[in-house]
């Protein structure tokens, strides 16, 4: 699936204590790596829930591709795919690298497949959700060899870098046309900030539509959300 188009204008949430963030305008291609920037508690979660259609707006308008916000919401969730989103995409750090990423491979298959695709024969699924696991990694670039005892280690075992990169590649699974992935600078080095970035970089460049919130952003980014100005 190819990337979509994001556009917003004085697009904004308000919750029980006030607004999560407003007035934010944006204007993003297909294929756009959009980096949200603010500091922590400035509203970058709600605004990237709120573009991936988990969140509803309170005022403004914002597009994601041909879908309009909220009234679409349920749409965009379907193109849409999140990581590293705390209490939305959490990881249980007893299972395993193997079992998060084929338990998703099977959830795809179950909920986001065609009827029609359900009913092929059980060797082309399982082929099928083999070749989407290792796709995923490859994108990720999440070498499970590098891994302490590969596909087995638990993800209480992981580093940091490591987790997140599993996360993403559970995302993508779904070949998502949008991809938002949340704190890409949390618990990082600027080295491993750096090759997170281009990470998404090239996950832009291949066509999927990046929303990625951190602190400070970055000049690999087509466009920027800055919250916490309200």
């Amino acid at each position: 699936m190819g990337g979509v188009g994001v556009t917003a204008e004085d697009f904004g949430v308000k919750g029980p204590r006030g607004w999560a963030f407003r007035g934010i305008s944006l204007d993003a291609g297909p294929g756009s790596l959009i980096a949200v920037e603010g500091p922590s508690g400035s509203g970058r979660t709600s605004l990237l829930l709120a573009l991936t259609g988990r969140m509803k707006a309170s005022e403004g308008t914002a597009r994601v591709g041909e879908l309009a916000l909220p009234k679409q919401s349920a749409a965009v969730r379907q193109v849409g795919a999140l990581a590293n989103v705390a209490g939305v995409t959490d990881l249980d750090p007893a299972l395993t690298v193997g079992e998060h990423l084929r338990e998703r491979a099977a959830l795809q298959q179950r909920f986001g497949d065609s009827v029609r695709a359900l009913l092929r024969p059980r060797s082309e699924r399982v082929a099928e959700a083999r070749l989407r696991i290792e796709r995923a990694l490859t994108a990720a670039g999440l070498d499970l060899d590098s891994l302490p005892k590969g596909a087995r280690t638990a993800v209480r075992d992981l580093e940091r870098p490591q987790e997140l990169r599993l996360s993403i590649a559970l995302a993508l699974i779904g070949r998502p046309a949008l991809l938002g992935v949340d704190d890409v600078d949390l618990k990082l080095s600027d080295a491993e900030r750096a090759e997170i970035w281009d990470l998404l970089r090239s996950l832009a460049d291949s066509g999927t539509t990046v929303v990625a919130v951190s602190t400070e952003g970055t000049e690999k980014a087509d466009a920027r959300a800055t919250t916490g100005r309200a």
